[in-house]
C-alpha cells in the first residue's frame, strides 16, 4: 500500500479520525486497554510516535501494536532513530514553525536512506507547533517556540510555505496536554487559502471541540490524551468526526 492509497482509505468521508499512541514505557500497562478502546471505536488510523527515543523495548511495543489493530499505522516519529517496518507509513515531518535545523533538515538527512532501504510509504508533512496553554513535550526537545493562534496570518505564512516546497499535510499541533485545543476560527480563516489537508491535534477531549473543528474545515482530527480517559468518550469523539 503506497502513501497515496493510505490517505484516500483513511479520508472515507468528510473527516477522518485518527487515534494516537506513544509507545513509551510509561503507557506498559495502558497499551492493552488503549489499544482496545482504539479497536472499539469509529477510527480510521492510528499514528504511533513520541518526541523522545524511548527505551530498549520501543521496537517491541511497535510490534505488538501492529499485532494488535487492523487500522493502518502511521508512523509519527520524534527521531529518525524510532523508524521501524512495523508500520504502514511514516510521516516524513518538516517542523516547519521552529528554526532549529535539527527537525528542518538534520533529521531528515539521517531518516531518509532508511526510509529508503526499508520501503517504507511516506507522506511529507508540515508539522507546525502551536500555543496550547503548556510547554509541550515537543516544545521541550525540539527548543521550539510555538505559533500564537492569534496571529492567523503568520500561521498562514508557514502553511503556505510549506505547501510551496512541496509538503502533501499539514499538521496543525497544540501539543500533549494541551490546555487550550486549535481555535476553529484559525481553522477557518487558514482553509480559505490551503490547498493540503489539513491534520488537527492536541487538547481535542470533547464532541463538541471535533464538531467546531469539522465545520471549521479540518479534514483529521488526532485524539491523543483522551484516549486514556472515559472510553465513551473516545468512542463519542469518534463519532463526532464521522458524523459531522
Amino acid at each position: 500500500m503506497n502513501s497515496i492509497s493510505i490517505l484516500e482509505n483513511i479520508k472515507k468521508t468528510s473527516a477522518a479520525a485518527i487515534a494516537l499512541i506513544d509507545p513509551d514505557k510509561k503507557n506498559d500497562s495502558k497499551l492493552t486497554d488503549m489499544l482496545d478502546r482504539i479497536n472499539r471505536s469509529n477510527f480510521d488510523a492510528i499514528f504511533v510516535g513520541g518526541s523522545v527515543m524511548m527505551d530498549e523495548s520501543y521496537r517491541d511495543r511497535m510490534s505488538f501494536i501492529k499485532r494488535s489493530t487492523t487500522l493502518p499505522i502511521i508512523l509519527f516519529p520524534g527521531s529518525y532513530k524510532q523508524i521501524t517496518t512495523d508500520v504502514d507509513c511514516i510521516l516524513f515531518l518538516n517542523l516547519i514553525s521552529g528554526r532549529n535545523p535539527q527537525y528542518l533538515i538534520g533529521e531528515q538527512v539521517k531518516a531518509a536512506p532508511i526510509i529508503h532501504s526499508l520501503n517504507i510509504p511516506s507522506i511529507p508533512t508540515s508539522y507546525i507547533l502551536l500555543d496550547g496553554g503548556t510547554v509541550s513535550a515537543v516544545e521541550s526537545v525540539s527548543s521550539t517556540t510555538p505559533l500564537s493562534q492569534d496571529n492567523y496570518e503568520l500561521v498562514l505564512a508557514h502553511i503556505l510555505a510549506g505547501e510551496y516546497m512541496g509538503n502533501a499535510l499539514t499538521y496543525l499541533e497544540c501539543g500533549s496536554n494541551a490546555k487550550i485545543s486549535i481555535d476553529p476560527n484559525l481553522v477557518s480563516h487558514i482553509k480559505k487559502s490551503m490547498n493540503s489537508p489539513l491534520i488537527i491535534g492536541g487538547g481535542i477531549n470533547s464532541s463538541q471541540k471535533v464538531i467546531s473543528n469539522c465545520k471549521a474545515g479540518a479534514d483529521i482530527i488526532v485524539v491523543g490524551d483522551a484516549i486514556e480517559k472515559d472510553k465513551n468518550l473516545i468512542k463519542e469523539i469518534a463519532e463526532a468526526v464521522h458524523n459531522y
